[in-house]
């Protein structure tokens, strides 16, 4: 696995919803109605990052969720720490915002 150099990572979340580069790292966070809403999308994320054989860093408190992903075997983001960040958009069910809803 190859890491990416920042100018391919910056050039990548431009494509990417919420997330950001920092540290090495990908990284978001989600706000969800409740607890349980929270661990049910922590469920499925799960699921998809064992089918990735690849795992965030994360950490949970009620209804948030922040999420780091990177490649510790290569000191930072390759294609796979893009790979479950998309899955995870998916999964949590991101959506662009429509320019005109924001004025």
């Amino acid at each position: 696995m190859k890491k990416l150099t920042t100018l391919e990572i910056e050039e990548r979340l431009v494509k990417l919803i919420d997330w950001e580069y920092e540290n090495d790292a990908l990284i978001t966070d989600f706000e969800f109605d409740n607890f349980k809403d929270c661990m049910s999308a922590m469920n499925r994320i799960a699921f998809e990052c064992e089918a990735l054989n690849h795992h965030p860093e994360w950490l949970n408190i009620y209804n948030t969720l922040e999420i780091k992903l990177t490649t510790h075997d290569v000191g930072g983001v390759t294609d796979l720490d893009f790979q479950l960040a998309t899955a995870i958009n998916k999964i949590v069910e991101v959506e662009e915002i429509d320019e005109d809803e924001e004025d």
